[in-house]
This record gives C-alpha cells, sequence and structure tokens, in this order.
C-alpha cells in the first residue's frame, strides 16, 4: 500500500458522512421531531456541553461545592485546565444556566474580571474550543441551510446554483413568525426534553431570497422550501463559523463594520444598488458568531461606536448592519477585562447602560497554595524541561504567590503563612472549619492583588536558563530570580508592595529551611525497625505510668520505674509541656484502647504526632554518628561518608531527589547544623 493510502486508511469515513449530512427541509423536520434538542439556542448550547464533561461534588469548610470537568480541559491533556477557581467556575455556569432557562442572564455581557493573569482569557478559550469540539458531537448536532436554485432562478443569487445562508441561521426560521406556535404544535415538533422555541427572523440576504421565490410561487410556502437544502454545521473558530473573536485595536484602523459587515462595493454595479443584501458582505463578528460565541478581548477598551452594537446584540439580541433593518443574532457574547478598566467602567456615568447591560463574574487569583502549584508543575516537569526540578522548588514559588495574595490576618495569634495552610486545608491545632469561613468573611481584596503566575513563570523559566542550572534547578535559584525580578517589575511600583513581597520571600525560606530540615531528618531516621522499638520502648513505660506499674529491665530481668526521661525525650519533640504530658500520655492508650475494640492493632505510623515525635528523637540519637556537620568542611572519614551516602540514597528514593540536588540539601542542612540553628 503507497504512502498515501496508510494515512487514508485513518479516516473515519461514517464519521465524515455524519458530519456533512444534507437533507430537505422535510427531512429536517424529521429530525428536530426525533431530537428536539438540535434546535436549542447558543445559550442552551453552550450550557449542556459544559455539562456533557461531568460533574464532580465536594465538601469544603462544610459547603458543597461542585467542580466541572471541563475546565479541566482532560480532553487536551490539560492543557488549558483552570485550577482552584471552582468557586467562580460555579458563578459563571450558574448564569449560562439561567440564560440558557431564559430567564434574563441571556440578555447580558458576561464579564469576566479580574486581575492579570487569572485565567479569564483561558476559560474564553477554553468555552470557544470546547463548542467547537461539541459541534462535531452526536449530542451537539446543530444544522443550517442554504438556497439551492435551478439555472432560471440563480438570478436571485447572482448566477450561483447555490447560496448558503451567510448567517448559518436555524433552519426552523425560514417558518414565518404568525404560524410556527401552530406548526410546532400540530407536528408535535418538541418533548419534556425539550420544547422548541425559535425566535427571529433570517438574515436580510435569506429574507430577500425567500420574498422573491414566494412572489415566484404565488405564496406556495412548500414550493419555496423545495428550494433550501438543511446541512450539518460544524462551528469552527478558524473558519469563522458559529466562533468570533474581537479585539480593540487603534481607533484610527478600526470602524463598526468589523462587528456587523461592510458592503461589497465590487458587486454593486451587478446587483444595482447598495442596500441590495446580495450586495452585502454579512462577514463582521457578530455575524460569523451566529449559533455560537463571541469573545470581547479586552471588552472594556471599545471605542463608543462599538459599545452601542454591544448593547443591542446583547439586550435584543440584534445587530443593525449598514443600510439595513435590526438583524437577528443568537450568540453568547462574552467579554473579559481587568480591574484597572473596570474601575474606570464604574466611575464614568456616560458608561451606565453598558452596566446595567453586564453580569460580571470576578476570577481572582488562586488562594490555595497546592492549586497554584498545579499551574507550574503543568509547564515544568523533569520531563518537559528536560532538566531535574528539585523537590519544593515548584512549591516555594506557589507558596510566594499566594501569600501575596493574602492579606494579614486581624487574629493576633495566626500569620500569614498559617492563613495559607488553614486555606489549603491543612489543619492548625486550635483552628476549625468555622475560622476558615471568618477569615475568607473577612477579607475584601484577597485573590484580586499580588503576584501573577505568569510573573512566577518567567521566573522560572529564568533559573532554567541561567548558568547555574546545569542539568536541574532548585529552590533557592528560583526564590533568587523571584526577589532579583522584583527590581525591575513593571506592574509593582509601589516600594511598600515590594517590601512586603520581599518579607514574604523570607517566609518561604524559612519554611523551606523547616521542609528540608524534616526531610533530611527523617532520611536519617528512616530506619523502621529502629522506630518500631523505640516505639515499643516508649509504649511499655507509657502504659506502665499511666497504669502505676512497673517495667521489665530487658537486660537485667529487673522490675524499675517507667523511664521518664526517655518519655519526656519523645515528648518534647513534638512541644508537649512537663504539665500536659499525663493527657498526652492518657490519650496514647486511650488511643490503642480503641484501636483493640475495633480488632485493629496499634502502629504508630497511623499516629502522625507520635511518628514525627519518635522520628524526631532518632534522628537525635544518630545525627552525631553521622556528623552531618562535617561536609561543610569537607573533611569526611570513610565510614561518615558511607552513612551520609545511605541518607542521599533514601533522599533519592523516598523524597523525590537526584545526585545533585541530594547532595545540595545535605550541605545546606548541614551548614544549618554549623552555625547551630538545630531546633526542631
Amino acid at each position: 500500500m503507497s504512502l498515501v493510502g496508510q494515512i487514508a486508511e485513518l479516516q473515519d469515513y461514517k464519521e465524515y458522512q455524519d458530519l456533512h449530512w444534507e437533507g430537505s427541509f422535510g427531512e429536517y423536520l424529521e429530525l428536530v421531531k426525533k431530537n428536539p434538542r438540535v434546535t436549542r439556542n447558543s445559550y442552551q448550547r453552550v450550557f449542556d456541553m459544559i455539562l456533557s464533561h461531568g460533574v464532580e461534588e465536594y465538601i469544603d469548610n462544610k459547603k458543597k461545592l461542585v467542580r466541572y470537568k471541563f475546565f479541566q480541559d482532560e480532553a487536551h491533556g490539560g492543557a488549558d485546565a483552570v485550577f482552584g477557581l471552582d468557586i467562580p467556575l460555579m458563578r459563571l455556569v450558574s448564569v449560562l444556566k439561567s440564560a440558557a432557562h431564559g430567564y434574563g442572564t441571556e440578555k447580558r455581557v458576561i464579564l469576566l474580571h479580574g486581575p492579570v493573569g487569572s485565567a479569564k482569557s483561558t476559560i474564553a478559550r477554553l468555552l470557544k474550543q470546547g463548542l467547537e469540539e461539541y459541534s462535531r458531537t452526536a449530542d451537539g448536532a446543530l444544522y443550517s441551510y442554504g438556497w439551492e436554485l435551478p439555472s432560471d432562478l440563480r438570478h436571485l443569487a447572482g448566477g450561483e446554483e447555490f447560496f448558503a445562508c451567510p448567517m448559518h441561521d436555524e433552519p426552523l426560521r425560514l417558518i414565518p413568525q404568525a404560524w410556527r406556535e401552530q406548526v410546532f404544535r400540530k407536528l408535535a415538533l418538541g418533548n419534556d426534553d425539550h420544547r422548541v422555541r425559535i425566535v427571529g427572523d433570517v438574515n436580510p440576504a435569506c429574507r430577500w431570497i425567500f420574498r422573491e421565490l414566494m412572489e415566484h410561487y404565488k405564496g406556495n410556502f412548500e414550493k419555496v422550501v423545495q428550494h433550501v437544502r438543511v446541512k450539518r454545521l460544524i462551528l469552527s473558530e478558524q473558519d469563522r463559523i458559529g466562533i468570533g473573536t474581537f479585539q480593540p485595536k487603534d481607533e484610527k484602523n478600526q470602524d463598526s463594520t468589523e462587528l456587523t459587515g461592510d458592503i461589497n462595493y465590487r458587486k454593486i454595479a451587478e446587483f444595482g444598488s447598495d442596500s441590495d443584501p446580495r450586495a452585502f458582505n454579512f462577514d463582521g463578528e457578530f455575524n460569523v458568531a451566529n449559533r455560537g460565541i463571541i469573545e470581547f478581548v479586552e471588552i472594556l477598551k471599545l471605542e463608543v461606536a462599538f459599545l452601542y452594537d454591544l448593547l443591542g446584540a446583547t439586550q435584543e439580541h440584534k445587530i443593525k448592519p449598514k443600510k439595513f433593518a435590526q438583524t437577528d443574532i443568537d450568540e453568547v457574547i462574552i467579554g473579559h477585562t481587568n480591574e484597572a478598566e473596570y474601575r474606570k467602567l464604574v466611575n464614568n456615568e456616560f458608561m451606565e447602560a453598558l452596566r446595567d447591560r453586564t453580569v460580571k463574574v470576578d476570577i481572582p487569583y488562586i488562594s490555595r497554595v497546592s492549586e497554584e502549584e498545579k499551574i507550574y508543575a503543568k509547564a515544568y516537569t523533569s520531563e518537559r524541561v528536560g532538566k531535574h526540578v528539585a523537590p519544593h522548588t515548584l512549591y516555594v514559588a506557589a507558596l510566594w504567590a499566594v501569600l501575596s495574595r493574602l492579606e494579614d490576618p486581624k487574629k493576633q495569634n495566626l500569620s500569614v503563612l498559617q492563613k495559607a495552610k488553614l486555606y489549603d486545608g491543612k489543619l492548625l491545632p486550635g483552628f476549625t472549619q468555622d475560622n476558615i469561613k471568618e477569615l475568607r468573611k473577612e477579607s475584601t481584596r484577597e485573590g484580586l492583588d499580588g503576584i501573577s503566575p505568569r510573573y512566577i513563570q518567567d521566573k522560572i523559566s529564568n533559573a532554567l536558563v541561567s548558568d547555574m542550572a546545569g542539568n536541574s534547578i532548585n529552590p533557592f535559584m528560583v526564590i533568587n530570580e523571584l526577589e532579583s525580578g522584583l527590581r525591575h517589575h513593571t506592574l509593582i511600583s509601589n516600594e511598600d508592595d515590594k517590601q512586603r513581597y520581599r518579607e514574604l520571600l523570607s517566609v518561604v525560606k524559612q519554611e523551606y529551611e523547616d521542609i528540608v530540615k524534616d526531610e533530611v531528618r527523617r532520611a536519617i531516621s528512616a530506619d523502621e525497625g529502629a522506630i518500631a522499638k523505640l516505639c515499643a520502648n516508649y509504649i511499655d513505660n507509657v502504659k506502665a505510668y499511666t497504669q502505676k506499674e512497673k517495667v521489665k529491665n530487658p537486660y537485667t530481668g529487673q522490675d524499675e520505674e517507667p523511664d521518664e526521661r526517655l518519655m519526656r525525650s519523645v515528648e518534647e519533640k513534638i512541644d508537649i509541656p512537663e504539665s500536659r504530658k499525663d493527657d498526652f500520655r492518657r490519650e496514647i492508650m486511650n488511643y490503642i484502647g480503641a484501636l483493640a475494640v475495633e480488632g485493629r492493632s496499634f502502629d504508630y505510623k497511623t499516629n502522625e504526632r507520635l511518628r514525627k515525635a519518635l522520628e524526631a528523637k532518632l534522628f537525635e540519637d544518630q545525627k552525631d554518628s553521622i556528623k552531618l556537620t562535617s561536609l561543610v568542611s569537607n573533611v569526611v572519614d570513610r565510614e561518615t561518608q558511607e552513612k551520609i551516602d545511605v541518607v542521599k540514597q533514601r533522599l533519592i528514593k523516598n523524597f523525590g531527589y537526584d545526585e545533585v540536588s541530594a547532595t545540595d540539601v545535605l550541605n545546606f542542612v548541614a551548614s544549618i547544623f554549623a552555625r547551630g540553628d538545630v531546633k526542631e
């Protein structure tokens, strides 16, 4: 088989035939009778498209939330996935749902409002791309039509045999409005799943041909629609079918015809008048977006001339092409703008009409560190960048970004770092889910200010190509880039803000130090047998202490008092004060007893606080034998080096380091020990 033949084998002819279905007007009526959903309007189609990808329900802070899988962009490997914005996306989908039911929001511009880099454009792009792909599915099928004219009637279309509807109208619009209710009732079009409701008239060009054919056939509607050929409509932004995008340009180089179409001067000589609809190009963005969606990029930068067209398109679903009557459109109008432009709108009394016709959906920055980290993890995997990305590199960048967006807590005993951890679902002693709700309510501008994800991505990219990077990047390379970039950040002119962001970087550095100290400690004390032995010894002593018994010494066989020094050396590692030791020991014994009642045996790994305490104790016992601080002086004996190599391999195996980053972390933690900063 030829090479071309091998390519052709991949084609799905059945799918091709389905996507290029053609039929008469009567056949289309049969199709509508079987599946009335093909007549859905644009808002109904967009809403159903989102739901078709599925939803996930979950509880967050005692509140039931919904995650729409559509915005995870699984069909494209998460290339445009939106993270951490479940609540704003729920609000957006609620607006679309209301519009789909005809409750009023279908007469509004959906305005995505938020700071730069908060995923507004990504959401609009997802909706456009999703609607394109939905139109290719059986569930998302929609149809338009054209006029098939015999030789004696081709003069109606300028000599053309087939005249395609220039605005891809719904074929049922050809039924005169006065007849529609009776027709739908008589033909039983529609069911409980979807009621057929067609609003508006056909575009001026098709209206002109329809009128001429009605005159030709002396008002015989049946003969007129014999010339109608219905076709499957596939939406495509590239082909300018059902998907439009408008972006403001220099005011001298554009006019409102870019939205509503313009006269085709070459055809005026052929048709004799510039008011003949056949001499008009219905190719403005509003025209081509009919049946689908139109995106206005930076919508509030539009000139006043464009706003007039936008107001009519929004409220009345009509546009006014030059020299023609108002023309019906059916499309979702979505725009996006940043906060500075929106403030101008609010303060401009001449823009009240537009304000009144918009429904604002806030798209803030992400306030959960784990969700922010997903943005960078998607773009900067080790496989994608060709370099090892050391553990916590992306986490520290995400943490700093989120901290910059949070307001300082009003509670005296709570730091902004602790607030970020609470928002991210971490548990802190003394705080409940109700406290998290209070923290969110007391914040007025959280998520509307701070560092953009784009800035973080730029600095991670700088770190990747810097001379220091080599074959890997680590958190300190990224932190240095983030800090140095603040001097020239074009969006941060306020020196107080810059100083605050630098202080937050210090918070991030300290958090990173704590993380790697903990990891090295766990790597050193990763001998599970030794931990289990220490745990058994501790539990034996706690049991004897709480029950006022003695402990048998395994070496001498003598009964002795519980080893208070051993118990306190473990408990102090997790800050259990002397006054609370009895309570903590009773909690441990009650926990073991509860497990026994359920038929389960105790394992130190199931109790997070005790596990940390045992690991810290074992680390303290072993760190002197490893002499980690000797790394700093580069004088390491063979026995110590072997122990360090074991720790390094544990870091690689258990925590995701490579040889270089594991060595760097050990050197870094060793330098902390060398300066005496060993507080756990």
